[in-house]
Parts: structure tokens; C-alpha cells; sequence
């Protein structure tokens, strides 16, 4: 299964791109690594891993070392967004309540064959940037769609209304009585 790999630039700017291959089995976060090993156009790149997420949504945590699931008492930040249903006494209006902790299951630090998705942070940029490597991302949402689908969604003229005929009400059909049977 190709892993999806997700590049961030220091501007904000995300590139996405799917990768064949077990270069980063065996690496664990914040480790950095070349960019030459993800595609030969990333030569003089440096990237860090920022984090992973396995292929069922568990997110890799730092603090949980090796490749398998482990559950541990999180509060408000990496691998814990939601706010529980039931949280007892504290109020709905607050965003994060203090001192509210659950247990959370998170994957470790190591990367496996399990991980489905790799953020990658840019450490040192290379010669070309990244607009330029992946062209086909650099572009607005209306120049990515086919010119057919850019004339159909474009503001159509006014077409003067013509008064449709009435439909006439369906006819009824005669009621054919049953008569009953003396035996």
C-alpha cells in the first residue's frame, strides 16, 4: 500500500504526493531525512518527520516508544480534538476545559509497514522550489478543472421565462363494484 505523504513549507503551502517503497520503515519522529530518497527531484531537500497516522486513524505520539497501539491519558493536544460526549460537570461552552484528561489510543513513535500517512516538515530547501517540483499542485481550483466543467459552472444568461401548460388531473378510472356470491 503506497504511503501518502504530505510536505508542508515554512509559507504554509502543503504538496501532497503518494510514495512506493519501505525507505522510512524503521525512522521515528523528528527524525530528518533526505529528499532525494522520496523522489529525485527533491535533491538538497531536507525534511523532518512532523508526524504519521496509521491506516484505522491512530496518530503517532512521541511519547510511546515502537510500533504498536498504546493507550494513554492525553489532554488537549496531539491525537486528542474531539471533545468527549459525556464530560461531566464542566460546561459545553468551554472549549478546553483545565485539567480535562482522557485516555486516548495512540500509535508509537517508530514507522511500520501500519503507517498510511507521513507529514513531513521542510528543514533546508533546495534548489528548485516546490512549486516548481509539483506544478500540477501549484495551481488554483479553477485551473485544475477540465475547461468542459469551467463553461458549465460559469453564470449562464437569463433565459425569459415561457408559461408552462397546466397538466391536466389524471383521469379516473371507473370503480368496478364486486357483487357477492350465494352459494
Amino acid at each position: 500500500m503506497p504511503l501518502k505523504i504530505n510536505i508542508a513549507e515554512k509559507s504554509g503551502k502543503t504538496y501532497h504526493l503518494e510514495f512506493e517503497g519501505e525507505d522510512f520503515n524503521g525512522k521515528e519522529l523528528n527524525d530528518r531525512i533526505e529528499g532525494k530518497i522520496i523522489m529525485p527531484g527533491l535533491e538538497g531537500y531536507e525534511f523532518e518527520i512532523a508526524g504519521a497516522s496509521d491506516n484505522a486513524g491512530f496518530t503517532s505520539h512521541e511519547s510511546v516508544t515502537g510500533i504498536g497501539l498504546k493507550k494513554i491519558i492525553l489532554s488537549y493536544e496531539k491525537g486528542m480534538k474531539k471533545r468527549p460526549k459525556r464530560e461531566g460537570k464542566w460546561k459545553r461552552t468551554d472549549v478546553n476545559p483545565r485539567g480535562l484528561r482522557l485516555r486516548k489510543t495512540v500509535r508509537g513513535k517508530v514507522i511500520s509497514a501500519v503507517i498510511a500517512q507521513i507529514n513531513l516538515k521542510t528543514i533546508k530547501e533546495g534548489a528548485k522550489n516546490l512549486s516548481e517540483i509539483f506544478p500540477d499542485q501549484n495551481q488554483s481550483k479553477e485551473a485544475k478543472k477540465p475547461e468542459g466543467e469551467q463553461a458549465a459552472e460559469a453564470p449562464a444568461q437569463e433565459v425569459p421565462k415561457t408559461e408552462t401548460p397546466k397538466a391536466e388531473p389524471p383521469k379516473e378510472e371507473p370503480k368496478v363494484e364486486s357483487i357477492p356470491v350465494a352459494s
